[in-house]
């Protein structure tokens, strides 16, 4: 959704034309992918994590207009609401010390933005939920200055046809509505790119599906929603339903939610273009006047803006990218599953664990994802969002026996995906002490089950049980996050509670 939208109201026929030019680009791109016109392997990775502006209180600022204007960096750009930023990292390629350099790419970006925000008493926090928001920082007046967050909150409201109704049962439960998609814009995440080739792109994807649930249990960092303490990675449940265009008589019949972890593995790209346009109705029906088949007779590479505009609308955890650079067309699997933060090195160590477990589970000869049903793989999803570094996991067992057993995440993690992790760095020609540094970070969690979640509730409840109101807690909670967070250590050695006041004698 990064792409200019200017649109105004919609007619019936646009959402007919729409789909015929949808189709059109679906053939356009099955015509790219038989003639084999996509790039070739070039290990190229990206990075873009969403970020929240907070005050020296740790409360909510809704300013990213005139952050931005500050920061005046093409890297930096709005997100939904106006307490929101994403910062873009320029494409790397995997191998020698991509990650400490990737690692300090991020800190003087990050860094700058923070020092920039100052300027208007703003700071920037890396975090999944930032734990003050309110109900009433998540409404209308405060979705950022840009048509195309105001085209689509209107689309997907007119689609749903009444209020979103918000309700998470985990350690509390929450239940409320919202009159708009704003509740999303609490969810701040890391998108992880790999670009691959059109041959590799299955394995690739169905590989990132098996593994989010252990992203997530070593990466959770989202236990707080508007004062209630619900699941230790709480994006997925409010991002679902704050875009939930089914009211609950269409639930009830079984149509698939736009954030969808899917229902199946993959044999092709292809399989979940064709998937978007077969299951979805279009939300911003805005054609351009290219024809992509009369482009591709010519010769040319097609942008396939339709389908790419529909993608965008389509929240899949996992999802394919199209895209053109340098007029060479190519595929990505962008990973939606991470929230941000705690800290840069902490980004970079769950980066690093992603693409070394993924290239070695997609080069396993007997895959897993031939061994694990999908449901297994979605359930253990549900599970490490509820549970975070405590889940227990479904996994495929080794040797003769087969089946599949369930596993302390842990366990799973430290055994088996970290040393995988480690082949796959190998394979794209990491650099040794890279590897092991960063992927000593995720095995430092495994050993202290500790992310962010875990030092968030530990926090926050030894600020309660030391006297401070639930609010002033999760403030305070929020502001020590903050300190922590840019002073850059990773989480798990982070000390839980908040500082002793300093003594006056």
């Amino acid at each position: 959704m990064g792409e200019k939208v200017v649109a105004g109201a919609f007619d019936l026929s646009d959402r007919q034309h729409y789909r015929d030019k949808l189709r059109r680009c679906l053939t356009g791109l099955e015509r790219l992918l038989a003639q084999k016109r996509f790039d070739r392997p070039k290990n190229l990775m990206g990075l873009e994590i969403e970020l929240n502006l907070a005050g020296a209180d740790g409360q909510p600022r809704m300013l990213n207009g005139q952050v931005l204007e500050r920061i005046a960096s093409r890297d930096f750009q709005t997100e939904l609401a106006m307490f929101n930023l994403e910062v873009n990292i320029a494409p790397h390629r995997l191998g020698g010390r991509v990650f400490d350099r990737l690692a300090e790419e991020l800190r003087t970006s990050l860094a700058y933005a923070h020092r920039k925000a100052s300027e208007v008493d703003a700071g920037i926090v890396m975090i999944g939920i930032l734990p003050t928001l309110d109900r009433d920082d998540l409404v209308s007046s405060n979705l950022s200055e840009v048509d195309r967050y105001t085209l689509l909150n209107d689309q997907i409201v007119a689609a749903r046809g009444e209020d979103f109704a918000l309700e998470i049962e985990g350690v509390e439960r929450l239940s409320c509505t919202s009159k708009s998609i704003v509740p999303e814009a609490a969810c701040t995440s890391v998108q992880l790119h790999l670009q691959v080739t059109p041959a590799r792109f299955a394995a690739v994807w169905n590989a990132a599906q098996a593994v989010t649930a252990a992203q997530i249990a070593v990466g959770a960092n989202s236990p707080f929603l508007f004062g209630h303490e619900l699941w230790r990675e709480s994006r997925p449940p409010l991002f679902q339903q704050a875009t939930d265009t089914r009211p609950p008589e269409l639930q009830a019949q079984g149509v698939r939610p736009r954030t969808w972890f899917g229902e199946r593995w993959i044999s092709s790209a292809y399989e979940l273009f064709e998937e978007n346009l077969r299951f979805f109705p279009p939300l911003l029906p805005i054609c351009d006047e290219e024809d992509p088949l009369e482009v591709l007779d010519a010769g040319g590479v097609p942008s396939l803006a339709e389908l790419v505009l529909h993608n965008g609308t389509v929240y899949r955890w996992n999802r394919p990218v199209y895209g053109i650079a340098d007029g060479v067309p190519h595929l990505r699997v962008e990973n939606r599953v991470l929230p941000a933060g705690p800290t840069v090195t902490d980004v970079v160590a769950n980066a690093a664990f992603y693409y070394g477990v993924v290239r070695a589970l997609a080069e396993e000869s007997r895959p897993v994802w031939s061994r694990l049903p999908f449901e297994a793989a979605e359930a253990n999803f549900d599970a490490a969002c509820r549970y975070g570094i405590d889940a227990r996991l479904q996994w495929p067992r080794r040797g003769r026996l087969g089946g599949v057993a369930e596993v302390d995440a842990v366990s799973l993690v430290r055994d088996e995906l970290l040393p995988l992790a480690e082949a796959g760095l190998d394979g794209w020609g990491v650099e040794p002490a890279d590897r092991d540094f960063y992927l000593g970070v995720i095995e430092e969690r495994c050993r202290r089950r500790t992310n962010g979640a875990t030092w968030q509730v530990a926090t926050f409840h030894r600020a309660v049980e030391a006297g401070l109101s639930r609010d002033a807690a999760l403030a305070a909670t929020t502001r020590r996050y903050a300190e922590l967070m840019h002073l850059g250590e990773p989480v798990h050695t982070w000390p839980v509670g908040l500082p002793e006041p300093a003594s006056l004698g």
